[in-house]
């Protein structure tokens, strides 16, 4: 089949792909063209500003290129049209916002219009997702998702329960980067993996070769951030394109589709089976999943189960690759900025010793390392573009016409890099959320880079734990630079959830002693047998 060129619309690129042929553009134009008539019919409304669209194709040719940084491109709207601006593809309004201010007063105070999800028909209907709570509307049924989240990871008290957990296997990650560190991005997946699982099902990963249900958890983020991109899939935008059979050309989505329905279910389905298997022969081991088991009395309904699935399979998909992304930004803020190393290194050795690794309970008395936990926040977001929220109703905001179902998107990177609110935003400085005799505290990116309102990331208190731990211990026993002779560079990729490009930086112990703490997890915590044959095994 012929590929065409097509529009990506989050995160707005324009995509060459095979999955769409030019017969099926053609009725997709035609229904544009409809979609537009129709939205004429409203009169001359004033939507927020943007570049001038062309007749029923919109704005698709003002559109960043493949491959270029999203947040960037759109990032220029603010200069050219101001705080709040939008574009227009086939007839949908996409709303940009490049202002946080804006952001809390559309999310936050008006949240009743700006918290539901845009219905990405391929990913919800097709797949599947449309039962997830990342991508549900605000409904009960997210309300009750988010009611599970808070009780068990929602707060600092409920997180403390995964301390002792998160602390021995950022030990074991030390001990591999000390033994291999050129493998640092594929153990901090590994070690960020092995705490998930066992935090969510009480699984014993595989710590020595690749781990099976890990590999499932991973397929299915990769499918999902594919599957939820809007205008990855043209059916989004056309519903009707829905009814076209696999075998015409243009319908290899539904192919893919089926693929990616099968890893879900499996992801879904198996994990659970697990749990209730260990449960039954009396060796679960306490986990988030038989936490909420033993709140329904060992005996949801059918419905209860659903509900635990899909919050069992969203703490992974949203916890797994954001948490990868800022710690490996953290290696590589080290390696660019000495200084900050150095600085937080005194304060360790002073406060701690070299005696002992960092605790959770230390961290009131480090307040450099909680600064340097900002600042990776902020330095750059894990999601640039933020998560897009859609309009639950036609609105006025602002004397701007937003229609129902319209796209909000909410520019995270521009937020945390805007000189408005912080000096010299492309350095890595921690010392900018200290107040001194000449000016206050700078913004605290908590604020921004875990979402607003009634969408905000219900695991925001285990993602920052995970963080704080990472950086204290790896600072109390490694000294991170850059390659000698080798220039370094802080590159990111162009992605929805952005990552470093690949990286390397050299990684030694600090000292002797810092050597043997590492090592010591060897005897204080020995590996345990993995669960996954067990995993494996159970029936479906």
């Amino acid at each position: 089949m012929e590929g065409i060129t097509v529009f990506n619309g989050l995160p707005f690129q324009v995509w060459s792909t095979s999955y769409i042929s030019r017969d099926l553009l053609g009725t997709g134009l035609l229904l544009a063209v409809i979609a537009v008539i129709f939205r004429l019919k409203r009169g001359h409304t004033r939507y927020p500003p943007g570049p001038k669209p062309l007749p029923f194709l919109g704005n698709i040719f003002d559109l960043p290129k493949s491959g270029e940084q999203e947040w960037h491109f759109w990032a220029k709207h603010k200069q050219l049209y101001g705080p709040i601006s939008s574009i227009q593809v086939f007839g949908n309004r996409i709303v940009i916002v490049n202002d946080a201010d804006i952001a809390f007063d559309m999310f936050e105070k008006h949240a009743v219009d700006f918290s539901d999800r845009p219905n990405m028909i391929f990913g919800n209907e097709i797949v599947g997702y449309k039962d997830s709570p990342i991508n549900l509307n605000y409904t009960p049924l997210l309300r009750q998702h988010r009611k599970h989240y808070h009780r068990l990871i929602g707060t600092k008290a409920s997180c403390s329960n995964f301390d002792s957990l998160q602390s021995v296997e950022i030990r074991r990650l030390l001990l591999q980067i000390l033994e291999s560190p050129n493998n640092l991005r594929a153990d901090i997946r590994a070690t960020v993996g092995t705490i998930i699982m066992r935090a969510t099902f009480g699984y014993v990963t595989e710590r020595r070769k690749p781990d099976p249900a890990i590999k499932i958890a991973e397929q299915l983020s990769a499918d999902f951030g594919t599957s939820i991109q809007p205008g990855r899939w043209l059916v989004d935008y056309f519903p009707i394109l829905r009814y076209v059979p696999s075998w015409v050309p243009g319908g290899d989505f539904k192919r893919v589709a089926q693929v990616f329905r099968k890893t879900l279910e499996e992801s879904l389905d198996r994990p659970l089976a697990f749990v209730k298997m260990q449960m039954e022969a009396g060796v679960a081991e306490p986990s988030l999943v038989t936490n909420i088991f033993d709140s329904l009395g060992g005996d949801p309904t059918a419905e209860e189960e659903d509900t635990i699935k899909w919050n069992a399979a969203a703490f992974y998909g949203a916890g797994a690759d954001t948490s990868v992304s800022l710690i490996s930004s953290f290696y590589l803020a080290m390696a660019l900025f000495p200084k900050v190393q150095r600085n937080a290194q005194e304060e360790i050795d002073r406060v701690v010793g070299n005696d002992r690794f960092p605790s959770v309970e230390d961290r009131k008395r480090l307040p450099y390392i909680d600064a340097i936990v900002r600042e990776v926040l902020r330095w750059h977001p894990v999601v640039p573009l933020g998560v897009p929220h859609a309009v639950a109703r036609d609105n006025i905001y602002n004397g701007y016409f937003i229609p129902k179902g319209s796209i909000v998107v909410p520019n995270i990177w521009n937020f945390t890099h805007d000189p408005a609110r912080y000096h010299e935003p492309m350095e890595f400085k921690p010392e900018r959320f200290f107040e001194t005799e000449s000016r206050a505290p700078e913004m605290d990116p908590h604020m921004l880079s875990f979402g607003f309102g009634r969408r905000i990331c219900p695991g925001r208190e285990f993602a920052d734990t995970s963080l704080y731990l990472n950086i204290a211990m790896s600072l109390s026993v490694f000294n991170i630079t850059k390659p000698l002779g080798s220039s370094l560079e802080a590159r990111f990729t162009a992605s929805m959830l952005s990552h470093p490009e690949e990286f390397k930086v050299d990684i030694i112990a600090r000292s002797t002693k810092a050597e043997s703490l590492i090592r010591s997890v060897e005897v204080e915590h020995p590996y345990e047998a993995s669960d996954s044959e067990a995993f494996m095994g159970v029936k479906i």
